[in-house]
């Protein structure tokens, strides 16, 4: 059992470390918590990962925050949780001041020209990487098309497309595991609920109520936003992407791309994307009302994770052996193939091409690229960073920085 300042060492090492997506930064708690401390065994690391996939919200820090809760209870999984988040929250609360101040310079709109085309790149490289551990069978095929259809056709709902693929699992995928026969823990289950209920939703009504509307609207599309980000930040960032650049104007989609690249390149989840949204949708309004608006995003963003986790650990037992789930978690991993595919287009479309007018018919919601709008700089520069993430395999930071500074010299020459 390690001590609690030996649990703050550890995860404050893993929060300046967990750079580069979820597989990494689960890989890297593996190696430091279960080969190097044994703080837990493979068998329950491997339990409580399959528990956190099941969950909205980034799952490795959701699985940090257990292995805390594992350790020393409540205050374990806050410290490890809040320690796996904060360092990359500052980084990015730094950055996205610095973008609210001088992203419409020159240079520095020429250095993220590099870096949207670079962050093209990385979408795609996701969309490999999870189509790969996702698509396994003819019907996960069919669902993962459907997905892609329903969004990128029919312009479908993000929330609909997800509980479609949920309840197709569920009810008519076939189990292939009895359920476990672990007794259910419902007090300390309702407990937990209550309080990090409590928690997450004062806040919001207090803000809803008393702030000023900005924030108020802030608080309630990040908290439902906490409720529907099943298959990691990828699998939202259209949906999110598309209701704050075209519906609520938070932001132009040059910067939601932008944003993504920064969050990119620092540590901890990429949902930490959100509050480079809050800052730049409240700093319209001055530089406190920016803060305010990144740290109610980090409050709605994460606060859920802390109810998910308390109030459901001590269901790991049954819910990692419950067969139905297993199949609703993954027909969600197919659909999700389907959304980052809609994601890759959508950024493919408005990176590469200056007009990209909608068109609709009927039913059908599309986008049209005008091809003489082609943009020859940003879509040179995605071919490079695709060659250079897919082929020769660099480092994101590398390959991100060699887009950027590309993309500033051919402006100043």
């Amino acid at each position: 059992m390690p001590t609690l300042p030996e649990l703050i060492r550890a995860f404050a090492r893993i929060g300046l470390l967990s750079f580069g997506g979820p597989a990494a930064q689960i890989a890297l708690m593996h190696r430091e918590l279960v080969e190097e401390k044994k703080w837990v065994s493979e068998e329950e690391y491997l339990s409580a990962l399959s528990f956190c996939m099941l969950l909205p919200g980034p799952e490795a820090m959701q699985l940090a925050t257990w292995i805390g809760w594992r350790k020393h209870g409540t205050l374990g999984g806050l410290i490890a949780g809040g320690l796996f988040v904060l360092p990359g929250a500052m980084v990015v609360l730094a950055l996205s001041m610095i973008y609210a101040a001088w992203g419409t310079l020159p240079l520095v709109a020429a250095l993220f020209t590099g870096v949207q085309a670079a962050v093209l790149a990385v979408v795609i490289e996701a969309l490999l990487r999870v189509s790969k551990r996702a698509l396994k069978s003819r019907v996960q095929w069919i669902i993962a098309a459907l997905a892609f259809l329903g969004l990128f056709c029919f312009a479908t709902p993000f929330p609909i497309v997800i509980l479609a693929a949920g309840l197709w699992g569920f009810f008519f995928c076939k189990a292939s595991a009895p359920p476990s026969p672990a007794p259910a823990p419902w007090g300390e289950s309702l407990r937990a609920a209550a309080i990090w209920g409590a928690v997450w939703l004062i806040p919001l009504g207090l803000t809803l109520l008393l702030a000023p509307p900005i924030l108020g609207q802030i608080a309630l599309f990040f908290s439902k936003l906490a409720m529907l980000t099943f298959g990691g930040a990828y699998a939202v960032l259209t949906w999110m992407a598309q209701d704050v650049v075209q519906q609520k104007h938070w932001l132009t989609l040059p910067q939601m791309i932008d944003g993504l690249g920064l969050a990119e390149t620092t540590p901890g989840p990429l949902i930490l994307v959100t509050e480079f949204v809050g800052y730049l949708a409240a700093a319209k309004h001055g530089l406190l009302m920016g803060l305010a608006g990144a740290l109610i995003t980090l409050w709605m963003t994460f606060a859920p994770c802390f109810l998910w986790i308390f109030a459901g650990a001590p269901w790991i037992a049954r819910l990692t052996h419950a067969p139905r789930l297993a199949q609703a978690l993954k027909a969600i991993t197919a659909a999700v193939v389907g959304v980052i595919a809609n994601l890759s287009l959508w950024f493919a479309a408005h990176v590469i091409f200056a007009n990209v007018p909608p068109f609709t018919y009927g039913p059908l919601h599309l986008i049209a690229p005008d091809p003489f709008s082609l943009k020859p700089l940003p879509t040179v520069l995605a071919l490079l960073a695709a060659y250079l993430l897919l082929r020769r395999h660099w480092p994101l930071p590398l390959v991100l920085a060699i887009c950027a500074i590309t993309s500033a010299a051919v402006a100043a020459f």
